[in-house]
């Protein structure tokens, strides 16, 4: 015989509460009272109604809704927020929105406040500050917290609403927060989250945890998930796939939007594990797999390249590690196409044990000139330096992109040969906007390059790697093989891309003082 029987007017009186005094803080529905989907309901009544028969509390003590984006989880998590503070049982109570930063936390706390300022008798009941929600009469009261958790320790927590727990950062908020609660009779933690990519992170270990639960592998009464995916082999073009992991499809989220959203991923290999994600909440790899062979083949042409002599072009500077790959890379741009010349070097006496690691045939390269060579078995930095002084007479460098990471006495050499050189960050911030518009020229075919073997193989090789921004970058660490020259021929269009209109950066910037 079960132990818990379901409470019919608890959960009416939380749902009639949501549909009562809660309104729309967004959009067309601004101001129009909050109705409930039937997937919404039954989540608001499975929480609050089912009960212990021994005590009268709650079952449920934590909650799991991993849904994609635009289905109104954030909306539903601040009218439950909201229900906590002036309607449940609990006197005292501490109510808190926490997320990975203060802007995401502050999301479903906004969103709680907007609710209360636009019903005449919460705002009888309850005062909005700035950073906090007021019930006086009860003593309780609703806060926005991040997750510099080093502060939330005494805290006493009755309700914690998790906004987008895949963006933690660690697990300390969930750990500070959660074991805050041992005090409290019936106390209730919801995390609401998408999909995300960090297979070490809290969210996926709960994730991991809620399946199990829903499976029946693990038996926890206190636990209820609630988890809308698609499958991993489901057409992401099918309306059929949105459906099945989207229960506001129709409503809040419109068949056009997801129609121009899944053909962007289809044309945008690198927008594929994004919309995966967000809009179907299918966890995916923290990378991303980027070009086609196939995209990448449509940009080769002959190209003759003498015809660049004299011209003005914009380096890339890959110095990677001493025994490794480094790039050296000329962006130039004719006739608003790109054309590339990549210069790889290669310690000459490590090249065949570098063969046989890394399964392609640098000697061979070399004898065919794709690569080059130099003495040693460790990059000899001043043959690379040479080479550069050789193409800076040839070409018109207007400036060299390179790696503060890994600079060396190479870029002081360089600078006290005449070379204008500036250190490109190798961050989300710096990366993303020249290798977004990368992949956006080479599906245009406005990428034009020489076939070169050594440099077709490292773009095979190359990964992404996304924050929750939607910033990316190349992810070295994630990459199968060298992406060297990849990231040498992103930091060149970078540095075009910085001076663009021909002007120097040093043009329109004060001398730095150092």
């Amino acid at each position: 015989m079960s132990k818990y029987y379901f409470d019919k007017k608890a959960a009416e009186k939380c749902i009639g509460f949501i549909e009562t005094f809660v309104t729309h803080t967004k959009g067309e529905l601004t101001g129009q009272p909050l109705k409930l989907e039937k997937w919404q309901s039954k989540i608001v009544g499975d929480i609050f109604g089912w009960k212990n028969k021994k005590t009268n509390l709650r079952k449920y003590r934590t909650v799991f809704i991993e849904v994609p984006r635009k289905n109104g989880k954030s909306t539903l998590c601040a009218a439950i927020g909201l229900y906590m503070l002036f309607a449940d049982e609990e006197r005292g109570s501490e109510v808190y929105s926490a997320a990975g930063d203060r802007a995401q936390a502050g999301i479903v706390f906004e969103i709680a406040k907007g609710m209360l300022l636009q019903n005449e008798e919460l705002t009888q009941r309850g005062k909005a500050y700035r950073n906090s929600i007021v019930n006086e009469s009860k003593g309780n009261f609703y806060q926005a917290i991040s997750a510099d958790a080093n502060t939330k320790h005494g805290f006493n927590a009755n309700c914690i609403l998790f906004d987008e727990l895949h963006t933690q950062p660690n697990r300390d908020l969930w750990d500070t927060l959660t074991t805050s609660t041992g005090s409290r009779r019936q106390p209730l933690t919801i995390a609401i989250t998408t999909a995300g990519y960090d297979k070490q992170s809290i969210c996926y270990e709960i994730y991991s945890y809620a399946k199990k639960v829903v499976d029946k592998t693990i038996k926890d009464e206190s636990f209820y998930a609630v988890i809308y995916e698609a499958q991993n082999d489901d057409d992401i073009t099918l309306e059929s796939t949105w459906k099945k992991a989207n229960p506001n499809y129709g409503i809040s989220l419109k068949k056009e939007y997801m129609q121009r959203e899944s053909q962007r991923a289809i044309d945008v290999p690198s927008y594929q594990n994004t919309f995966r994600r967000l809009m179907l909440n299918q966890w995916t790899d923290s990378h991303s797999a980027w070009l086609t062979s196939g995209e990448w083949n449509a940009c080769y042409q002959k190209f003759d390249y003498k015809t660049l002599e004299g011209k003005e072009c914009w380096g890339g500077l890959d110095l990677a590690s001493t025994r490794d790959l480094t790039a050296f890379v000329l962006l130039f741009n004719v006739d608003s196409k790109f054309v590339f010349i990549p210069y790889i070097f290669i310690p000459e006496e490590n090249a065949k044990k570098r063969s046989e690691r890394d399964g392609v045939d640098y000697v061979a390269w070399l004898r065919d000139g794709h690569v080059y060579g130099t003495n040693g078995d460790v990059a000899d930095y001043n043959f690379i330096r040479a080479k550069i002084n050789e193409l800076s007479k040839k070409y018109r460098i207007q400036s060299i992109c390179y790696d503060r990471w890994n600079a060396s006495q190479i870029v002081i050499d360089l600078q006290n040969d005449g070379a204008n050189l500036d250190p490109f960050g190798q961050g989300f911030v710096s990366m993303s906007m020249p290798t977004k518009t990368l992949e956006a020229e080479i599906l245009a075919k406005n990428i034009i390059h020489n076939n070169n073997p050594c440099m077709n193989w490292c773009i095979s090789n190359v990964a992404l790697q996304e924050d929750p921004a939607g910033n990316i970058k190349i992810a070295k660490n994630k990459s199968t093989e060298k992406v060297d020259p990849i990231i040498a021929l992103v930091m060149a269009l970078g540095c075009y891309l910085t001076t663009e209109n021909g002007d120097s950066v040093y043009d329109n910037r004060d001398i730095l003082v150092l």
